[in-house]
């Protein structure tokens, strides 16, 4: 079913936002010249694409075109200034307007769609392009300017009817696959971009929804004179007959470049008409499609369509690329300054967006909630009303290494939400929209209110069923160590993610660490017997280690427990498990209790800052990691 939409609201992009963005330079032409890429490692030294020339103009709608592993992807990436790893080694000359540009000015004047829809599933589309146009437009936009804008867009795309409609997450259904798609380009060009890139943009959508998004995009590219460079694998007849332009590409060699309409003409000129009847996407890319061509007449096929598109003087004049040639003498491209952005203002709309996010997606904390609560009943019921007989004092410890090291070790419920964030920052820092400092002030502040409410409600629940000491400054420093527990786990599930964004690796990584924090923690062998390879490094960087002394401290130095009666035919009155100054009248100070894993008073203060360089440790590794990472 064709998607509805009035062609008649098209937004006039240059209009509205001239004074905005690109003011008095307008960006004609984009030329690329001899582009080469290659990719070496201790295994291959291989070209990914060999010498392409090709150029775009304003209004153009461009498609890159060719088999699995003809480098049409790898060729967008390096047009559109994407990071490559080291190992590539890219050749080439890229200018706007015949003239060089900066990546800066450039970062600016264009964006790139993802094939993969980096949407956040709990916005609404209307909020989804209202964020990104605070994100990325000046300051100097006015509230009611950016609205307008949003409408526009919302309208354009044949998307107010779902405006209000949420993206859509593994719980709740949203949008369909067109619809994301309609929204991720929308999203783009809220920033009123000169160039814009699509990676598949058709990727997993029917012919339908194909050609209603293209269809858009062209709308919207000759409206207002944007380049739009699109890679597509195999189009149907009708999207295909909306591009201006095709690359057609094999082995990382152009083996056709020029306009749509001349392409059939060419086919015939080299003696493989293209048959009626075909959709000549198909067509072309079974030419050049080197995966199949295992017979001889195939191959040499192959090779003969690519040496005669070298020849220049072969290729048809329609279908000649113009001179892309880099003119020294030409004015290189100076776009209106923009007003910057506060970097106060960005992780504060970040904010706004996690706190959203937060409430609305059941998987970001409401899950995790019903979980800790689900393990307070478990504790407080196992542990029920535990006495002050010294049979009891074994229980109690149990139970608080058991609140703390599974509490830190359930974090790992937040990798999937933050892999969520992470894709999306990603996606947003590549088209120069904020760093990872903004990214990583926003997540963790947004963390802390969630941490210390499931903090307190496990506490009501399961420090009162467990009968741990009953005053009300115990409780509440408790509650301090489980809420500082939480934020330094969830501080090393974002450090994993961040290192392996993949969520098996990630869930596996953290919960491997958590295991070993366990270990060395304070509970599982007593501090005064770990050996000494984990006990002077380990230790010493586990949180979990201060917690657990932090409560133990809490619970046991103002506890006084009370001996077992001494067996029969014994002279003393009683037997007592650990020896203090109570001993002669059959109790036991907690203080012993804590003397025998070595654990000193008064250094709340001191584990308190410990536990908080830790966490400020792992959130600057993260910083460096996303730094570091690109991709």
């Amino acid at each position: 079913m064709a998607y509805n939409h009035p062609r008649d609201v098209i937004p006039d992009i240059e209009k509205a936002f001239n004074d905005v963005h690109l003011h008095n330079d307008i960006i004609d032409t984009f030329c690329w010249e001899r582009v080469s890429v290659r990719v070496k490692d201790k295994t291959q030294d291989k070209r990914l694409l060999e010498s392409i020339d090709g150029a775009a103009y304003a209004g153009e709608l461009v498609a890159m075109m060719g088999p699995s592993g003809s480098g049409k992807s790898t060729l967008l990436n390096v047009l559109a200034h994407r990071p490559f790893e080291p190992k590539f080694s890219v050749e080439g000359q890229l200018c706007i307007n015949r003239a060089a540009a900066s990546t800066a000015i450039f970062r600016r004047a264009s964006c790139f769609v993802e094939q993969e829809d980096s949407l956040i599933g709990s916005l609404t589309a209307r909020e989804t392009l209202d964020f990104a146009a605070k994100l990325g437009l000046p300051n100097s936009v006015s509230r009611a300017e950016r609205k307008r804008r949003v409408e526009e867009l919302l309208a354009s795309f044949g998307l107010l009817r779902v405006a209000d409609t949420i993206i859509g997450t593994a719980i709740r259904k949203g949008l369909s696959g067109g619809e994301k798609r309609r929204v991720s380009v929308a999203s783009q060009l809220i920033t009123c971009p000169k160039i814009l890139f699509l990676d598949e943009p058709t990727s997993g959508l029917d012919s339908v929804a194909s050609f209603e998004v293209m269809s858009l995009l062209k709308e919207v590219a000759k409206k207002n004179r944007i380049i739009v460079i699109a890679s597509i694998h195999q189009p149907s007849t009708a999207t295909f007959n909306l591009f201006d332009k095709v690359f057609l590409l094999s082995q990382g060699k152009l083996c056709y470049g020029g306009p749509v309409s001349f392409l059939s003409n060419y086919l015939e000129d080299i003696r493989l008409p293209m048959p009626l009847h075909m959709n000549p996407a198909e067509y072309i890319l079974e030419l050049v499609n080197v995966d199949f061509a295992s017979d001889q007449i195939r191959a040499e096929q192959l090779i003969r369509i690519t040496q005669l598109w070298q020849n220049p003087a072969k290729r048809p004049r329609e279908a000649q690329v113009v001179d892309v040639s880099f003119d020294s003498s030409a004015r290189p491209v100076s776009l209106m300054p923009l007003t910057k952005r506060s970097q106060l203002l960005i992780p504060i709309t970040l904010l706004h967006r996690n706190w959203i996010k937060s409430y609305r997606d059941v998987l970001t904390y409401g899950i995790r909630i019903a979980m800790y609560l689900g393990l307070a009943l478990m504790m407080g019921t196992v542990w029920l009303r535990l006495q002050s007989d010294q049979e009891y004092i074994q229980p109690f410890i149990n139970a608080i290494f058991f609140g703390s090291a599974f509490m830190s070790f359930m974090a790992v419920a937040y990798v999937p939400a933050y892999l969520e964030d992470r894709s999306t920052f990603i996606k947003e820092r590549a088209n120069g929209l904020y760093g990872a400092t903004s990214f990583l002030v926003a997540n963790f502040i947004i963390g802390l209110p969630w941490l210390f409410l499931i903090s307190v409600l496990f506490s009501i629940i399961a420090y009162w069923l467990c009968n741990f000491r009953p005053d009300a400054s115990a409780f509440f420093t408790f509650v301090m160590w489980l809420f500082l527990d939480l934020v330094a786990a969830e501080s090393l599930v974002v450090f994993m993610a961040s290192i392996f964004p993949v969520f098996v690796i990630a869930l596996a990584l953290t919960a491997f660490a958590n295991g070993l924090w366990m270990s060395v923690g304070g509970f599982l062998v007593n501090p005064t017997v770990l050996n000494v390879f984990w006990k002077y490094w380990a230790r010493y960087i586990d949180f979990q280690s201060y917690v657990f002394q932090g409560m133990m401290v809490n619970e046991f130095s103002q506890r006084v427990f009370e001996c077992s009666p001494a067996p029969s035919g014994s002279q003393a009155d009683c037997s007592c498990m650990y020896r203090s100054h109570l001993q002669d009248q059959c109790q036991i100070d907690g203080e012993a209790i804590l003397d025998s894993y070595g654990y000193g008073r008064g250094n709340t203060r001191l584990w308190v800052g410990i536990l908080l360089c830790i966490v400020l440790g792992y959130r600057l590794l993260t910083l460096g990691v996303l730094m570091l990472k690109k991709t």
